[in-house]
């Protein structure tokens, strides 16, 4: 098939960029033509919270895209469209997590419709984390023009029916990604480059530290931990889009400035394998949310995982044997479950498992909406 994929990619930095790459590969891995656009600049400055929204690292994948997209310049979805009726598709697939992108995608999707292309939304997220009152006038008026979903999470899918009831859509759980270099890390050199010894057992809280995210939970579950008799060095490593002062107070407060070690800033590829390859256990101990790639990532290099509901139902069934599952905002629930992981008599460095069979039961469902010959309607 000929298939159209917009999204970010690599030199934007981010979980959607990664997955937008992963999925362009799949796809090609499949022998189907691929257009990939992407976009001149994702946000304006003055909008994106961090420091920047590039990624500094060396790609793994160096995906061949066209980046034509600009949010705020209509001229841009002329030319995008253009390009897409040029290349003659079977389908184009938007990757949808943030309502900033909605008039630019509706715009998109109601001219390709007419045009008897079928459009194909990949929902990560129907509203933004930080949801505020325009976001759902502002997501119905691009996703009403979709005439197939696909939701990574059965939260985000009875989202979307609330939102357009007369949708039809199916959940395919956000794939694992595989690591993100070629590097092979042992645990020991790993450790050796953190300057952390052999004996710490050590737990990873990855990616931007944000308020649904439990952080704080997370903390107290420590000092529970601390109380009877258990120190294990907790690592965060990731950029704070809260205040990171709040946080030091709160790790001074509870007594844990001996076991907690922060890195503020996004992590490059490189050295993300480092962390992940020293821990033993990594924690998401998300408040809200749907699913994590974080949690896909931590999986892809056979960490086992303790993550809340809020966020379980996302990861793909073969996986769930390395998940254990808790109470969101149970700060005692979360540290037994980190208790008795760490306990547990084996616990070797993780054996990375291959994710080809989850990009390749994403890709089928995508083969398998270019095969129907009518697409639902996405309208109310």
């Amino acid at each position: 098939m000929k298939i159209a994929l917009i999204g970010p990619v690599y030199p934007f930095r981010g979980g959607i960029a990664h997955h937008t790459a992963q999925l362009n590969a799949a796809l090609r891995a499949r022998n189907h033509q691929v257009l990939l656009i992407s976009f001149r600049r994702q946000y304006p400055g003055w909008l994106y919270p961090g420091i920047s929204d590039r990624d500094p690292s060396h790609p793994v994948l160096s995906p061949r895209a066209e980046y034509l997209l600009d949010p705020l310049n209509p001229n841009t979805w002329r030319q995008t469209i253009q390009r897409i009726e040029d290349f003659a598709p079977d389908m184009v697939i938007l990757q949808w997590w943030t309502t900033f992108w909605s008039l630019a995608f509706h715009r998109l999707s109601a001219t390709l419709r007419s045009r008897n292309i079928t459009v194909i939304y990949l929902i990560h997220n129907v509203f933004p984390h930080e949801q505020r009152p325009w976001d759902a006038p502002l997501a119905r008026l691009a996703l009403r023009q979709g005439c197939r979903f696909i939701c990574q999470n059965p939260h985000e899918a009875q989202r979307l029916r609330e939102l357009l009831p007369a949708v039809e859509e199916t959940v395919c759980p956000l794939p694992v990604f595989p690591r993100r270099t070629e590097q092979n890390v042992a645990r020991s050199s790993a450790r050796e480059r953190l300057m952390i010894s052999a004996d710490e057992q050590v737990l990873l809280f990855f990616g931007i530290v944000r308020p649904y995210k439990g952080l704080r939970t997370l903390l107290e579950a420590l000092a529970i931990m601390r109380q009877q008799g258990s120190a294990p060095t907790l690592i965060i490593a990731g950029e704070f889009w809260e205040s990171r002062r709040d946080y030091q107070q709160l790790i001074h407060k509870l007594g844990l400035t001996a076991q907690v070690r922060i890195d503020d800033r996004y992590i490059p590829d490189e050295e993300a394998d480092l962390y992940f390859s020293a821990a033993e256990l990594f924690v998401a101990p998300y408040l809200a949310g749907t699913q994590s790639g974080s949690v896909a990532l931590a999986l892809g290099y056979g960490l086992p995982v303790i993550a809340t509901e809020r966020i379980a139902d996302g990861v793909s069934p073969e996986f769930r044997d390395k998940l254990v599952v808790v109470k969101s905002g149970d700060a005692a629930a979360l540290a037994q479950a980190i208790r008795s992981q760490l306990d547990r008599a084996d616990n070797p460095a993780p054996v990375r498992p291959s994710p080809k069979q989850d990009w390749d039961r994403l890709v089928a469902l995508i083969e398998q909406y270019g095969a129907t010959s009518q697409p639902s309607q996405g309208k109310e």
